[in-house]
């Protein structure tokens, strides 16, 4: 996983924020880690994540695990609430990840 040192924790952190207390979805939140991660590589121009970003990598992962099973669905209503979907989950950070770049190109 790119940027796999500065990853360490992050799990965790994830796990508390969503109260999963077991082991069961393990697999599934590394394998939206290393994704997510790598986008955010691809978007920072960047070989790893810095730590000053890691909270995007957390902040995507808990939207992206709570969109399971919702997958390409813009609008959801339940109940008379609606969820609207964002096309892409790094859109409301871009103004963050325009900022390091700018400051660290």
């Amino acid at each position: 996983m790119k940027g796999a040192k500065s990853m360490f924790g992050l799990k965790e952190k994830i796990k508390t924020f969503i109260d999963l207390r077991d082991d069961s979805n393990d697999a599934l939140l590394d394998l939206l880690i290393d994704s997510i991660s790598s986008r955010l590589c691809i978007l920072l121009g960047a070989d790893a994540i810095p730590s000053e970003l890691e909270y995007i990598i957390i902040d995507v992962c808990i939207v992206r695990f709570n969109r399971i099973g919702s997958e390409g669905t813009s609008t959801h209503s339940v109940d008379g609430e609606t969820y609207t979907f964002t096309d892409s989950d790094f859109a409301p950070y871009m103004p963050e990840i325009k900022a390091y770049k700018e400051h660290n190109d």
